[in-house]
């Protein structure tokens, strides 16, 4: 009986909120922590862990791509790459209020701050000015877009749940897209530099 009360109260304190990071491992582990105590020893113990794996990562993959587009809007030299910034916080922002109003009605906890890794990320682009920072950013879309491409194809052939593979398998196309126009600028800051740095006659 206190078992029940225990969880119930977990589940009633996290259902539509986030959990804090904890300093010892990133707020993703935390909130995939969260996530497997609240579906231990249920007959759905698995899907849970499941839909918890894959929300939490593309959580936090869109905070990344909402963050480092804000950055690119603020920091970015060339209009493409300003453009391309504005996009991404759009686009993102819509997919990640979506995931939100899923993961609370199935209950998963979402991390209230990107992954560690994500984050050593971010912070690396912030420390880039001018050219630089343009190349930077559209390498970073090109591997961050790679990474969320991978992860939603997964969850679109793998996840159980209905609503849960529904939602990877809408989003994956507008992912694709973004990966596809992340290539293009990436290889056109690449050639502008290349240009910029070979002396005329």
């Amino acid at each position: 009986m206190k078992r029940i009360a225990f969880t119930g109260i977990i589940a009633s304190a996290f259902l539509f909120g986030t959990v804090a990071c904890n300093q010892d491992q990133g707020a993703v582990e935390d909130a995939q922590e969260t996530n497997e105590q609240m579906a231990e020893d249920t007959p759905m113990e698995d899907v849970k862990i499941d839909q918890s794996d894959f929300m939490t990562r593309a959580a936090s993959s869109s905070m990344l791509e909402i963050e480092a587009g804000k950055l690119a809007q603020e920091k970015g030299m060339s209009q493409q790459v300003k453009d391309y910034g504005k996009k991404m916080v759009a686009d993102h922002t819509k997919a990640s209020t979506d995931m939100k109003a899923l993961a609370a009605k199935k209950s998963v906890v979402l991390p209230d701050s990107m992954s560690n890794e994500h984050m050593e990320k971010l912070n690396d682009l912030r420390e880039k000015t001018g050219a630089e920072f343009d190349e930077s950013y559209a390498d970073l879309m090109v591997s961050s877009h790679e990474e969320a491409v991978s992860l939603f194809e997964d969850a679109s052939n793998n996840q159980e749940d209905a609503e849960v593979k529904t939602f990877a398998t809408t989003t994956l196309p507008v992912l694709r897209q973004h990966l596809d126009h992340a290539k293009k600028l990436d290889e056109s800051m690449n050639k502008g530099n290349d240009n910029a740095s070979t002396p005329r006659n």
